[in-house]
């Protein structure tokens, strides 16, 4: 699993474009990783610069914040805090935040 108290946003970063799997009981879910970006600098006596990462999915896909578990190809498998921030006609979005 990976740790993600030690997570980098360059980690994340390698894998935009790749598709996060979140197991469910009707079936697995697909997100994609739109975007992995910084979020500013880190604070005095922190270990890492705070980043966000912005997923897609279909536009009807709707799920409540909270967190989820995922499986990427690269990164392998990890629990993140997601938050539904948008839904248009041609997806849903969801956003994690790391600081």
């Amino acid at each position: 699993m990976l740790d993600l108290a030690t997570a980098r946003c360059s980690q994340f970063a390698a894998c935009v474009g790749q598709t996060f799997e979140l197991p469910a009981t009707t079936g697995s879910i697909t997100l994609t990783l739109a975007a992995a970006r910084p979020l500013g600098t880190a604070h005095p006596g922190a270990t890492h610069t705070p980043f966000a990462l912005t997923f897609h999915s279909t536009p009807a896909l709707r799920l409540p914040q909270g967190i989820y578990r995922l499986e990427n190809a690269a990164l392998g498998t990890m629990e993140i805090f997601l938050v539904q921030v948008a839904a248009d006609a041609a997806a849903s979005h969801f956003e994690a935040i790391f600081n």
